[in-house]
């Protein structure tokens, strides 16, 4: 089985979405990310949650949410496990993996929206960039991944 590793904020779940609104509704705070409920409310991305049960259904793959906590925020952390728990059921929860520099781990594929900054760059696999111009949405990682 190949491990694929999948990054949540602005790859699962609409991080940057989020983080505009709630500086549209209230531009003193400093930093939306730190107020309480901000990750659980995170809305799902388009066409993530169908990939992400494909992968938990392959024969081929064995997914793994892989996500950089926000030190801003001490309650991400159980935020993160509570969003997935929604989307993905509580048996998937033993599937996340939060940690802040996601080149210590080792699989096949990262799928994230960044190729740097928490340790993206030296993942030793191969690195998927939600967002790009070859992987600009879940349709296009589904088609790299034959899923």
């Amino acid at each position: 089985m190949k491990i694929v590793y999948i990054d949540m904020d602005d790859t699962l779940c609409d991080f940057e979405g989020a983080f505009s609104k709630a500086l549209e509704m209230n531009p003193t705070v400093r930093y939306p990310q730190s107020q309480y409920r901000f990750f659980a409310n995170l809305l799902p991305i388009e066409g993530a949650i169908e990939t992400v049960n494909r992968l938990i259904n392959s024969d081929e793959y064995d997914p793994y949410i892989l996500s950089a906590p926000s030190t801003k925020n001490p309650f991400s952390y159980a935020e993160k496990r509570e969003w997935i728990e929604l989307y993905f059921g509580y048996d998937f929860c033993e599937n996340l993996i939060l940690c802040g520099q996601k080149g210590l781990l080792k699989g096949d594929f990262l799928i994230d929206d960044n190729h740097e900054g928490k340790g993206q760059e030296l993942f030793e696999g191969e690195l998927i960039q939600f967002g790009s111009c070859a992987y600009p949405n879940w349709a296009a990682v589904r088609t790299r991944l034959g899923i």
